[in-house]
């Protein structure tokens, strides 16, 4: 019995989006539906690699945390590349199926849109430079204070106490 690709490809999408609770179900779907052979180990263990790849994110050498998922033309060509190796005689079962589930991936990513995640340096500073007035304020009763109102009050109240101790 081969490898469900509909599984497979909803659980790209899902380690895509960085749905990583659904992604492990998924996964152990896929598990229970496969065969025991060598090359659906391989093509298991790419798929549990990806899933632990892709949680850790800040990993510099992770093959999927430097993927740019919105650049169709590299995920055909990582695509093509792992094709390659698929059919490579030199290689074993585990090893074909494991380049086979990347492969896939690749397949799924390229028709996929997925957003690329910002970093959050850039998110710090698009709300460094954002102006006083996007703070949310409730229009109908003044009274009422947001937490963004109620913890800039509190900041300069901190700040005016501090300076009167050291006066």
């Amino acid at each position: 019995m081969p490898v469900p690709q509909a599984l497979v490809a909803r659980y790209f999408q899902l380690i895509g989006s960085r749905q990583f609770t659904e992604a492990e179900r998924e996964l152990e779907r896929l598990k229970q539906k496969m065969q025991k052979t060598e090359w659906n180990r391989g093509y298991f263990r790419a798929l549990y690699g990806m899933l632990r790849s892709r949680k850790t994110s800040n990993d510099n050498y992770s093959f999927l945390s430097k993927l740019d998922l919105s650049d169709k033309p590299a995920l055909h060509g990582y695509r093509r590349e792992f094709l390659d190796h698929t059919r490579n005689g030199l290689h074993g079962d585990f090893d074909r199926g494991f380049f086979s589930a990347w492969a896939d991936c690749m397949r799924v990513f390229a028709r996929i849109e997925l957003a690329t995640p910002t970093s959050k340096k850039s998110e710090a500073a698009t709300t460094a430079n954002a102006p006083e007035a996007q703070i949310e304020t409730l229009r109908s009763d003044k009274s009422q204070a947001t937490i963004a109102n109620f913890l800039k009050k509190n900041a300069a109240d901190a700040e005016k106490a501090g300076t009167k101790k050291e006066e």
